[in-house]
């Protein structure tokens, strides 16, 4: 429990329903839905879409959505809602005219968004309520306008210089050249439009249409392949979650094109290795950092497309997988042998929801890099992902771009089971950084004694595009010294993410949830 003599907050409680977003006004629209009879899909959709307006540099309709679901009786699904690399978007195109990568801000990292045929989907199987009454709010923000919070108006200044970069960008989220400034009312009459449009009539006022050519046109006119008809070809695939045991709960991921399954696999070498007694030791971080590296040398070589990897997830979940990256942990010193390519900065939206019946959302929606590709449709007003900068140009790699193909993907929601229960929806942003982030908040729950506030609130290490970890200012100063001791670059840095956590108690028929404060948002229940 937390000193009530210093800032901090508590954990929410709450006997009905619970809902934990990165915005305040997401979480009052999950409420609102959950309140007037919707159920826990009904709110995290309208969340989600309220979050399109006011958190746009992090998320959108020009993104992509994964869903992990489970129902009251314990039947568990997985949504992949990403989209795929255009039809004309072959490797040997990019070979021949010279690609080293796909870069973030050119239009051949712009992939069909995946979000809102994922938010169709998901309503039309599970969905209580109409999927109208869904846009309601995320319409009047766009409309009437809403205030800039305080971490959406830091990171959106940090993003001027990307903006004014795109007509379209400067048109709809610049005034006069410039972010809005924190508690400044900003409007998106365009996207609210669009939103209106999908609330009316589904899917189709996206994919097809007047929306569709707009978006093909500005990506084309910039020299990318994006086409009609890949828009109108997008679909949100059903798949069989993937899963690992740890302290008796059944941690469960989307399977890859996801990169869930790192997750998975450094839980199995944590459980392999041990962290040590102190959550706030250098001990601690030191061991989550390198067997992280492990981990996340298998996710840069081998994922991708579960249609073009080398090895099953089966085999790198396996116990013996396990043990052959665990004789390369040195419990004293940095690996130097390890090779993890630079991870890339990026963030986005993580929500989850509980209904009255115990039905478990856990659910993320992002553009990838802030504002992601930073293309922007002029008419509509659409921020398009960059999430085609996730391939490689290698023919050699499993993750080599292609026609028609998913990109390795990094967001992740997550839901741990007890049994056939539902126990844990959590997930934490931050691009590359979700996997040790999920690691690092379930540890500190289920090994550390921690509330689901605390988990969040506990300081966090990643390493950067040089290699070097950087450390938020609440990790020790002892700390980051036996971190270098052991041969880290160590350096100031963060916030590393954001994320949610809720927490079924079914024994005492309470949920329990918090909210990250690198966020603005928060849980609250009813």
């Amino acid at each position: 429990m937390r000193s009530f003599d210093r800032p901090g907050r508590s954990p929410v409680h709450a006997t009905s329903a619970m809902a934990a977003t990165s915005h305040p006004l997401a979480t009052a629209t999950a409420l609102a839905v959950l309140r007037e009879g919707g159920n826990a899909v009904d709110a995290a959709i309208a969340a989600s879409a309220t979050l399109c307006v006011v958190e746009p540099h992090m998320t959108g309709i020009g993104g992509d959505c994964f869903v992990m679901l489970c129902e009251p009786d314990g039947r568990l699904y997985g949504l992949n809602g990403s989209g795929r690399a255009p039809a004309a978007a072959r490797l040997g195109w990019y070979v021949d005219n010279g690609f080293a990568e796909i870069a973030p801000h050119s239009p051949h990292s712009v992939t069909v968004p995946g979000a809102v045929r994922a938010w169709e989907t998901l309503h039309a199987r599970f969905g209580r309520m109409d999927f109208a009454r869904l846009f309601a709010d995320a319409v009047r923000y766009g409309r009437e306008g809403f205030a800039v919070a305080p971490r959406v108006g830091r990171d959106w200044k940090g993003l001027e210089a990307k903006l004014r970069a795109d007509a379209g960008a400067r048109k709809h989220y610049l005034r006069d050249g410039h972010a809005p400034a924190v508690g400044e009312v900003m409007t998106a009459p365009a996207l609210a439009g669009v939103l209106e449009a999908i609330a009316r009539n589904g899917a189709d006022a996206f994919y097809k249409g007047p929306v569709a050519a707009d978006i093909a046109a500005t990506v084309q006119a910039k020299g990318g392949f994006l086409s009609e008809a890949d828009l109108a070809a997008a679909s949100a695939e059903w798949v069989e979650p993937i899963r690992t045991r740890y302290r008796g709960l059944d941690i469960c991921e989307i399977p890859p094109s996801g990169q869930g399954i790192t997750a998975l696999m450094l839980l199995n070498l944590v459980a392999r290795v041990g962290l040590g007694d102190d959550a706030w030791s250098a001990e601690r971080h030191f061991r989550e950092i390198e067997l992280a590296r492990l981990a996340y040398a298998v996710r840069n070589a081998w994922l991708a497309d579960p249609a073009t990897m080398p090895v099953s997830t089966e085999a790198l979940l396996a116990p013996a997988f396990t043990d052959r990256l665990a004789r390369q942990f040195d419990p004293e010193r940095r690996n130097g042998r390890i090779v993890v390519p630079p991870m890339t900065g990026s963030d986005t939206i993580y929500l989850t929801v509980v209904d009255r019946d115990l039905r478990l959302v856990s659910f993320i929606n992002s553009v990838y890099w802030g504002f992601g590709s930073g293309i922007v449709t002029d008419r509509t007003g659409i921020a398009l992902q960059n999430r085609g900068a996730c391939f490689v140009v290698d023919a050699s790699h499993p993750n080599a771009i292609d026609a028609g193909k998913r990109p390795l993907h990094t967001i992740i929601p997550a839901i741990a089971m007890d049994g056939d229960r539902p126990a844990i929806g959590f997930g934490v942003m931050g691009g590359s950084y979700q996997p040790l982030g999920q690691v690092h908040v379930l540890v500190n729950l289920l090994d550390y004694g921690m509330d689901a506030q605390e988990a969040l609130d506990h300081p966090r290490i990643f390493w950067d595009a040089d290699g070097a970890l950087l450390a938020e200012s609440g990790i020790a100063s002892e700390v980051v010294a036996e971190l270098a001791a052991r041969g880290f670059d160590v350096r100031p840095g963060g916030p590393h993410g954001g994320g949610q956590i809720i927490r079924i108690d079914h024994e005492r028929g309470v949920i329990c949830g918090g909210s990250d404060p690198r966020k603005d948002g928060f849980a609250a229940g009813c």
